[in-house]
Parts: C-alpha cells; sequence; structure tokens
C-alpha cells in the first residue's frame, strides 16, 4: 500500500478503501465542568459522508506525526481549543468501526473548565457545542463507546487522585466540591461521609471566609493545599465512597 504523508488532506468521502487499510485516527472526549453541570464536547461534520452528524472532535493523524501532537492539533483545529493536558484512553480497533476500510482510532480525554476557553468550530467541522453528560445523543461511528470509555476511565481516576483544582474558584464549599465528584460519578454521596474523608486527606485549607450573598447559614469556604494536591496526584489514594 502506497502511504500518503498527509492522510488528513483528504476527507472520508475522498478516500478510497485500500487509503485507509490500516490507517490510524484520533478521537478527543472532552468534558467540563461549569456551573454544576458536567458535559463533554461534540462537532458537526460539516462534509463528507457524516455530514451534518454530530461525533467527537478527531481525524486522521499526519503520516510522520506523533499521536500527541495529532490529538492537541486536531482539537485546535476543530473546536479553537489549545493548550489543554490531554490523556490517552485506549485504541479502538473494531474492523467495521469505519465504512470504508480498517481504521484504528486512539481516545483521548480531558477535563477542563469551560468558562476558560472559546469554542470556535474549524476546519471541517461546521458546529461545536458543550453537551451534558446525561443528555448525551447518538454519534458517529463508535463514537459512544469512545465516549463510555473515556468517561469510565475519568471516573476510576477522580477516586485515585484529586480533582477540581482547575475547575473550582479559588475559594469554594464543600458543597461544591461534592456536587463536582457527585456529576462525575453520577452518584449521590452522604454529605457528612464526603466532609470526613476529604478533610482527614488534609487536602482542604480553611479560609476563614464565609460564603456571601445567601439566605441560609452561611457555609464555610475551603482552597485546596496546593503541596497535598500535588503529592497526592502523583502517589495517588483510595477514595471509594
Amino acid at each position: 500500500m502506497k502511504k500518503s504523508k498527509y492522510l488528513i488532506s483528504k476527507s472520508p468521502s475522498e478516500l478510497k478503501k485500500s487509503e485507509v487499510m490500516d490507517s490510524i485516527t484520533i478521537d478527543c472526549c472532552i468534558f467540563s465542568f461549569e456551573k454544576g453541570e458536567f458535559k463533554v464536547l461534540l462537532v458537526q461534520h460539516g462534509e463528507g459522508i457524516r455530514k451534518g452528524e454530530w461525533g467527537l472532535p478527531g481525524g486522521w493523524i499526519e503520516y510522520d506525526e506523533h499521536i500527541d501532537d495529532a490529538a492537541n492539533r486536531l482539537l485546535e483545529n476543530l473546536t479553537g481549543l489549545k493548550d489543554i493536558y490531554l490523556e490517552q484512553v485506549k485504541a479502538f480497533g473494531d474492523p467495521n468501526r469505519f465504512p470504508l476500510g480498517r481504521v484504528i482510532t486512539i481516545g483521548y480525554y480531558a477535563l477542563i473548565n469551560s468558562e476558560n476557553f472559546d469554542i470556535k468550530a474549524g476546519f471541517t467541522a461546521s458546529e461545536a457545542k458543550w453537551v451534558k453528560v446525561n443528555e448525551m445523543q447518538n454519534l458517529i461511528y463508535d463514537h459512544n463507546e469512545i465516549f463510555e470509555a473515556s468517561l469510565k476511565h475519568l471516573q476510576e481516576k477522580v477516586k485515585r487522585a484529586p480533582t477540581g483544582f482547575n475547575l473550582l474558584p479559588d475559594k469554594f464549599t464543600l458543597l461544591q466540591l461534592m456536587e463536582l465528584y457527585q456529576q462525575i460519578l453520577d452518584i449521590e454521596v452522604d454529605k457528612s461521609n464526603f466532609r470526613r474523608k476529604f478533610l482527614k486527606m488534609k487536602l482542604l485549607k480553611e479560609n476563614g471566609d464565609k460564603q456571601e450573598g445567601v439566605s441560609h447559614r452561611a457555609a464555610k469556604l475551603y482552597s485546596f493545599d496546593e503541596s497535598t494536591y500535588h503529592q497526592l496526584t502523583k502517589k495517588g489514594f483510595n477514595f471509594e465512597f
């Protein structure tokens, strides 16, 4: 098979079956937690055999390109997102996942605060939008499978390493932190149990401040202890509920 140096130069509709045999693509599952809502980023295809349909942002790897570089390039080209730390989930290689031939895709995921980024569709994407995770729709190819695997990967990670340093305000309540974990894990958490476990890790610092502008009793405000946060990120912990 003659290998094209830039597989990305063609849209799926222009590729012949022989050209995509044993080709590799990237698909990115970008999660966001904003104002108590857990969402995932989707793009609408603007051309090709799936024009008008929705899926995860992704595309073809250039022949001489590192896969991590491809993930960042494609994400920026399709959505405008850049300078995001992406983690690899796994490869998806069902022989029938792509209609024109054998294509293996490598899944990546990230968790960001969407308030800090501007989403702007580009390249082969006609639109980009945030969708609530619990309202996920049917996506192209095997993107629902990639989404489920990425979500499971994230859910396992938050049980082993602290999460939320870049998603919450500098000062936050325990309720806000608990809502973050409840949204990601899709479970109801006992408030007193959650409070006890988190305070036991010495991960949070009291600021001496209380929540303002609320009609109910003002809650204490906390912030992350950066030293402990990074220490626990490296060595991990077991945070089962």
